[in-house]
């Protein structure tokens, strides 16, 4: 029945890109990991425009960097320094995950959109958690660090797996998250100049 409504099959492909495009904010490999491990075992159909993403080179890649990835946030410091290059990665992540949702729309609305809605989507929240982590090292020492690592670790593995699963339910938690993540981010980066023009002063 839904099949026959008028552009279905692009509103879910949107839904999709979405919540890839969302878990991407929180981790960048391990949504593309997810990814390629399903399609490499044919458990979602991958458009021949991004057969690579179904390669075992790129599945092996990805999952070697995704577990990469994961340990080097719990290293004090080195936390930072991913900070600084994850947003543009996750930029690029996340338009590529999205854009492999509408590879039948032609190149330059299909990379217009995905560079829009999925790595826009992607940069916030990327940045919005690197403010917290900012605002957690500032307050706690970077003790609490390893809390935020797990939850975008958590959040990256579950959005991946509902943009797959729940579309719907993916693309609401990617709106619900932006709108959290831009609050919190927002209060966090604050937060933090104020602690530094503070600093400063003394």
């Amino acid at each position: 029945m839904l099949d026959n409504v008028p552009y279905f099959s692009y509103i879910i492909s949107a839904f999709i890109g979405i919540g890839l495009a969302a878990a991407t904010g929180f981790r960048v490999f391990l949504p593309m990991f997810v990814v390629s491990l399903a399609s490499y075992f044919d458990w979602i159909p991958m458009n021949e425009h991004f057969d690579w993403l179904a390669g075992l080179p790129t599945l092996i890649t990805t999952g070697i960097a995704t577990i990469i990835e994961i340990l080097a946030y719990y290293i004090p410091f080195v936390d930072h320094l991913l900070d600084t290059v994850s947003i543009p990665m996750a930029t690029v992540a996340g338009s590529i995950l999205f854009a492999s949702q509408f590879a039948e729309l032609g190149t330059f609305p299909q990379w217009a959109l995905a560079l829009i809605a999925g790595g826009g989507t992607a940069a916030t929240i990327s940045s919005g958690f690197a403010g917290i982590r900012a605002a957690s090292t500032a307050t706690t020492g970077g003790l609490g660090n390893s809390i935020v690592g797990t939850t975008e670790t958590a959040g990256a593995g579950i959005m991946s797996i509902l943009a797959m699963a729940a579309p719907v339910m993916a693309a609401i938690f990617a709106i619900i998250t932006l709108i959290v993540v831009i609050i919190f981010g927002r209060k966090a980066w604050k937060k933090l100049r104020n602690s530094k023009d503070t600093s400063q002063r003394l």
